[in-house]
């Protein structure tokens, strides 16, 4: 698989615990590929939380440092890069995603919100309504999310190994073939 891949990176978009981090390791581990996620890159570089920059810069200034990341990690090959949900809505990002084989990991709200009703520390969730403010995010991003390379639905039992295994299997389908002559 990684001789097909020819060391392009694997991006990893979709909402916000669908599971892009620990699917991507699993991804990164099975390629032979190194793996970043840029929220992880961004607290590293900043020395704050995802939710301290929001709190003392806003979502702008959040939005900007990790497009920024992105420009950097886009520079180096073979890595599974796992990317916040809300990389797609920032039009100089998808140039650097391009690099890349997209992959989008689209899970129904339902499941992401089950997975979050008890983590404090998504910034964009800290709303009266959390599963409406998914939902609405949601349908925000679905026409930018839809645009990914490849679209893989996960589902209530799936767990990261299944997931990562369709990403796998899924990949050859998005591939161009060598020219033989």
């Amino acid at each position: 698989m990684s001789s097909l891949l020819q060391g392009v990176n694997l991006y990893l978009i979709g909402k916000m615990g669908v599971g892009k981090t620990t699917v991507g390791r699993l991804l990164a581990k099975e390629l032979g590929y190194g793996f970043v996620d840029t929220d992880d890159v961004i607290a590293q570089a900043t020395g704050k939380s995802i939710n301290q920059i929001f709190a003392e810069s806003g979502e702008a200034a959040f939005r900007q440092v990790e497009s920024d990341v992105l420009a950097q990690v886009c520079a180096f090959t073979k890595l599974t890069i796992a990317t916040g949900g809300g990389i797609v809505l920032r039009r100089e990002n998808w140039g650097y995603l391009h690099h890349g084989l997209i992959v989008w990991l689209d899970a129904p709200v339902e499941l992401i919100y089950s997975r979050l009703a008890e983590d404090s520390t998504r910034p964009l969730l800290q709303d009266p309504d959390p599963q409406g403010k998914l939902r609405s995010l949601l349908e925000e991003r679905i026409p930018l999310y839809s645009q990914a390379d490849l679209r893989i639905p996960v589902g209530e039992g799936d767990t990261p190994e299944d997931i990562a295994k369709r990403v796998l299997e899924e990949i050859p389908s998005v591939l161009k073939k060598p020219v033989s002559h």
